[in-house]
């Protein structure tokens, strides 16, 4: 529901965080700025500074007929105002000292300003703290790009790191940029669709892109760009929408996932077959694993009377014993926890040995209950 705001306006759900994310945009961006500005003023004392000593060596040369060590010496002798030099004999001789001397105090003046203005300002930690990432990042090879750093991110990034496998992560939000310094994780916050922002990343030396941003429309450029890039390179990229999955193979991502397919397949999976504790698909192959309920088909079986094509390769019992490769005669007991593999079609076929019957969990409670 709108809320009225303090500025005089209605302003809906979510907008003061997009209001708030823009104003982060805004002082990065100026931040940036003030850094470009000040390696540019920097640059432009330098070349005064040295178009200086190079105007005042010639003109003590030509006035004061030294030689060019000497009259180099005298410049800088003067710039500096330490007054170790004696004053030149002659009329010219002095000019060129005057005008070195007011000009050579007024350039390192402001020379002076304009770095403790950019002390001051706070910029210096900024420039470090990118120095730093960009040293980093090229020191990473066979790593990760992880192209945006909200839930989905966050978690690829924690995975990759109990894993042990270096990462970079690409976000424009800045709000983003404590969390990832929090993990240790270097950020370059910038849009990962663009060219140089993947090879600053070092999309040459890495491993694999995963674009989880939250944008399909983004992933696909995303995707096109790391393609356009390296053809050899890994792409996985992340689809909300069913139809965005096609998409993003034809730009060129070797697997696409979908967060909302796969949860909800999960939690269908769950409410139609409680007694399936996971579940993993191996290309043509699925593995679960199934609790053996009361009261089910399988109960007080054994393995080579039920598994048919599938394969039982594991029975976890209720003890924590785990026994692996069990024989084909031993008997399925109630808390026994099996790990089956083979074809989908077969697998289901355990899963639905494995059910306990309708209304069995409703007089299971009431039994409890008295």
């Amino acid at each position: 529901m709108a809320e009225w705001s303090d500025s005089g306006a209605w302003m809906f759900p979510g907008e003061d965080g997009g209001r708030e994310r823009r104003d982060a945009l805004r002082q990065r961006a100026h931040a940036r700025r003030e850094v470009r500005l000040f390696m540019r003023r920097l640059g432009i004392l330098m070349a005064a500074l040295s178009v200086l000593v190079i105007a005042g060596t010639i003109g003590f040369a030509l006035t004061e007929h030294v030689s060019v060590g000497y009259a180099f010496d005298w410049t800088l002798d003067t710039v500096t105002t330490l007054g170790s030099i004696q004053d030149p004999h002659n009329t010219g001789g002095r000019v060129v000292k005057v005008a070195l001397e007011l000009l050579g105090i007024g350039t390192l003046f402001y020379a002076l300003a304009t770095v403790a203005e950019f002390f001051v300002s706070g910029q210096l930690s900024g420039v470090l703290e990118e120095r730093r990432t960009e040293k980093m990042i090229q020191s990473f090879s066979d790593h990760y790009i992880v192209c945006g750093f909200g839930r989905v991110g966050r978690q690829v990034s924690r995975d990759l790191r109990a894993a042990g496998a270096q990462h970079v992560v690409i976000d424009p939000n800045p709000v983003n940029r404590e969390a990832a310094l929090a993990a240790g994780v270097p950020l370059i916050e910038s849009e990962a669709s663009d060219d140089e922002v993947l090879m600053q990343a070092g999309i040459k030396r890495a491993e694999g892109v995963i674009a989880c941003v939250d944008s399909d429309a983004e992933n696909i450029f995303i995707t096109l760009t790391a393609r356009e890039l390296r053809s050899d390179i890994l792409i996985i990229a992340r689809a909300s929408a069913e139809d965005s999955e096609k998409k993003l193979l034809r730009a060129g991502a070797d697997r696409v996932i979908s967060p909302y397919k796969t949860s909800g397949s999960e939690m269908a999976r769950i409410a139609l077959r409680p007694q399936v504790g996971g579940a993993l698909d191996l290309a043509d192959y699925r593995m679960e694993e199934i609790e053996v309920s009361p009261a089910c088909a399988a109960l007080g079986r054994q393995i080579a009377d039920i598994s048919g094509a599938a394969v039982i390769v594991a029975i976890r019992h209720p003890d924590g014993r785990l026994e692996t490769q069990p024989s084909g005669q031993t008997e399925l007991r109630v808390g026994d926890m099996i790990i089956a593999m083979g074809p989908p079609a077969d697998v289901e076929r355990l899963d639905r040995m494995f059910q306990p019957p309708r209304g069995f969990s409703s007089i299971r409670g009431a039994i409890q209950e008295l």
